[in-house]
């Protein structure tokens, strides 16, 4: 498993979670009407999707630990796979809301193993790469997702939008069955819940990896929470079609790939560690662009997604080093550790997504919510320049 290799086939089952979202969203207004409900309840079906992404997050990760990277990966796609049919399905909000659900927890074993195997094979400078390749490649589904969901929805209707989610889950088994090979040594003991139990506590108590995962959960908590609440004001404050909303959010999405491609030449030369400090700078200048752009002025295009084009842009300097820095230290329970970090991550989305819901003015929220993470993401990686080196002692 070169670094090429775990970089592609990581970022594309690492993508699953933000495609599912990506896909779904231009359809989330159609959805309110389709089922005869409230836009609350819809909102809710990102949130239940962050929610089983968020749980199973805490126990594939123990699992990739005890029986292995590929069986647990093909297991749990076969989950997402299987939810995806009952989307497909679903006649009623509530049956969406289920398979949302699971669709989540099959999802989140991309981000779990594709740091896990990342961890397992690489360190230091060349695992902030392989990272950022990852990063480079999950970019990728987000930015044409919207675009496909908008104009799939458009031309076929929004039932086809989870006919492609069917496909994907099937592409993504076959490449956990004939391309992933085994990275990790598994270790059965690692199920077990005391030490399972002991493995958490330790990482919970552990700064060194704490702030570095609260700095990327501050970070990547505001775009999901975007994505429950771009559709409504996109769509219904400034009036764009579901296909022009997905075109639309090419522009975040191009300023995050754009941002990965600029880190991976920068890298050798100002090192991992100062783009992140930069990338921090560059959130919390976002932050400050969208509370003045929504709540001083009328709100357009440009207007909402300029900031969150900026934001993204530098959540990509983040990512690769804050990753590595919050994993390295933990080698024998790699799996544990990325599982904790992603269940950060994705609570993010759904504390973010809940409080959206119940705030009647999307405009409000977004210019509430996303800024407040950014002030959280910046604080935490603050506190974590400011830790002591760590000692050369592998944690177990």
């Amino acid at each position: 498993m070169s670094e090429r290799l775990v970089g592609v086939v990581g970022g594309f089952i690492a993508a699953i979670g933000a495609v599912s979202m990506g896909l779904y969203t231009p359809a989330m207004p159609e959805i309110v009407h389709a089922f005869g409900t409230t836009e609350a309840m819809v909102k809710l079906t990102l949130s239940t999707f962050f929610g089983g992404f968020c749980l199973a997050q805490l126990v594939c990760g123990p699992m990739a630990d005890g029986w292995g990277r590929r069986p647990v990966t093909i297991g749990y796609m076969l989950v997402y796979l299987i939810a995806s049919v009952a989307a497909l399905l679903s006649s009623n909000i509530e049956t969406l809301l289920v398979a949302r659900f699971f669709q989540g927890v099959g999802a989140a074993v991309g981000v779990t193993v594709s740091r896990a195997m990342v961890r397992d094979l690489f360190t230091n400078e060349a695992s902030a790469r392989v990272m950022n390749l990852i990063g480079i490649v999950i970019a990728v589904g987000p930015a044409v997702s919207p675009t496909l969901g908008g104009l799939t929805m458009h031309y076929f209707g929004w039932h086809a939008i989870f006919v492609i989610m069917v496909l994907l889950g099937l592409a993504v088994v076959l490449t956990a069955v004939f391309v992933i090979r085994e990275t990790g040594t598994p270790d059965r003991t690692r199920l077990h819940i005391r030490p399972l139990l002991s493995s958490y506590g330790r990482l919970l108590r552990s700064r060194h990896f704490m702030y570095p995962t609260m700095a990327v959960a501050g970070a990547t908590g505001a775009l999901y929470t975007a994505a429950t609440i771009l559709p409504f004001v996109l769509m219904q404050k400034i009036g764009l079609t579901p296909t022009e909303f997905g075109l639309g959010l090419i522009l975040q999405t191009s300023f995050y790939l754009s941002g990965g491609l600029l880190f991976r030449v920068l890298m050798g030369r100002f090192g991992a560690r100062n783009l992140a400090t930069a990338g921090y700078v560059i959130i919390l200048a976002a932050s400050a662009l969208i509370i003045t752009m929504l709540s001083l002025f009328e709100p357009t295009y440009l207007r909402v997604m300029l900031p969150m084009a900026c934001y993204a842009f530098g959540i990509s300097f983040v990512m690769p080093q804050m990753t590595s820095a919050g994993m390295a230290p933990f080698p024998q329970m790699a799996g544990s550790a990325s599982a904790l970090m992603g269940f950060f991550q994705m609570s993010g989305g759904l504390v973010g997504g809940s409080v959206a819901a119940t705030l009647s003015d999307p405009l409000f929220a977004m210019a509430l919510l996303i800024p407040s993470f950014g002030v959280l993401a910046m604080s935490s990686y603050i506190l974590w320049r400011r830790l002591p080196p760590l000692p050369p002692v592998i944690l177990r």
